[in-house]
């Protein structure tokens, strides 16, 4: 079969690999539908992570090939959404659908290592099939099954864990794809004033007609802007979705006396310098979320199928699996107005 494979920095390809096979006898064998490239993914292309040979992705949805004797809750046939984190799927949090607090050290990442291959493919292995797959709801779209694979669920517990309760200010910092569905779901807590923080003309512009006051960061230093836009007192809550040094900072900066800042952007600056004085003395909380997908699926979905939130149109683009070294490149460079790329496998 063809999977997209990581040959080096800002370099992939599609290469032929064997085909999956089951991890188990609780596992499955998807074939993938869709596959969504994700701006973590950018780590690994850009050699901040893995190595050559990873074959990538997280986000896939696809139908049941084959499922293990132990398989309760899917079966060939069955189209089903994939958590993009999984962990041992046996422990009492992995059973409670929290893959991030694994108790057995299983929580990994699919497409970031050679031990879990990832779902920019024609089909992919699912350990512990039960745990994290979830047949697609009639009422959820193909687009939003692929967005409830990550970057929904992580957009959501950001909002979520930034304490946000009606009447207060948000501000966003980062207006990618998990950005954006943070802003969206920012909305659902009731907050007065909402702020959008990029420097991308097209995605502050998408921002304002969601109903966010937008900042510029090319225009001048965020804090400096924010701070003004709020009276000299900063933002009650912010979620930051780049996972820079200078946005972490940033958020560091911006956030008012006893706020919260809520980190859903992936760093791997091991250094980073936090500034411990300062969120001392402002009494800040401090949150950094690696998204536990499934324990979000029972919120979303509704909020899904009622219209509640309607994210279909975060995907701008979608190209073959084939094209996957243009896809990347184009998401990369945020070029053509690019916000988030799908990939179909069967071109």
């Amino acid at each position: 079969m063809r999977a997209v494979v990581l040959d080096g920095v800002r370099s992939v390809s599609v290469t032929d690999v064997a085909d999956p096979v089951l991890p188990g006898d609780d596992g499955v064998v998807v074939q993938v539908e869709q596959a969504g490239i994700c701006g973590s993914d950018l780590h690994l292309y850009h050699g901040d992570l893995g190595e050559p040979g990873t074959r990538l992705g997280h986000e896939f949805v696809g139908t049941v090939l084959e499922a293990g004797p132990a398989v309760r809750t899917v079966r060939p046939g069955d189209r089903v959404l994939v958590s993009g984190v999984i962990g041992c799927g046996h422990c009492p949090p992995c059973l409670a659908r929290d893959p991030a607090r694994c108790r057995n050290g299983g929580t990994a990442v699919f497409g970031t290592g050679a031990d879990l291959p990832g779902g920019q493919a024609e089909a992919v292995a699912v350990p512990a099939a039960d745990a994290w797959t979830l047949v697609v709801p009639e009422d959820v779209t193909p687009t939003q099954a692929v967005l409830l694979t990550d970057i929904l669920p992580t957009g959501y517990l950001g909002a979520r864990r930034a304490d946000i309760v009606p009447g207060s200010t948000v501000a966003v910092i980062g207006l990618g794809p998990v950005g954006v569905l943070a802003l969206e779901c920012a909305r659902l807590f009731g907050p007065a004033r909402l702020f959008a923080v990029d420097q991308v003309p097209d995605r502050l512009a998408r921002a304002e007609r969601l109903g966010a006051e937008t900042v510029d960061a090319s225009a001048g230093p965020v804090p400096e802007q924010l701070m003004a836009l709020t009276g000299g007192h900063g933002v009650d809550a912010v979620i930051e979705a780049v996972g820079a040094d200078r946005t972490v900072s940033d958020a560091l900066l911006s956030v008012a006396t006893g706020g919260t800042v809520s980190v859903v952007g992936v760093s791997v600056n091991m250094a980073f310098p936090f500034p411990l004085v300062l969120a001392l003395l402002r009494g800040l909380t401090f949150r950094v979320t690696l998204a536990s997908i499934p324990s979000t699926w029972d919120t979303l979905v509704p909020l899904l199928a009622t219209g509640r939130l309607a994210p279909d149109d975060v995907v701008t683009h979608r190209l073959g699996l084939s094209e996957a070294p243009e896809a990347y490149a184009m998401f990369d460079a945020h070029a053509e107005g690019v916000l988030k790329v799908v990939l179909d496998p069967t071109r």
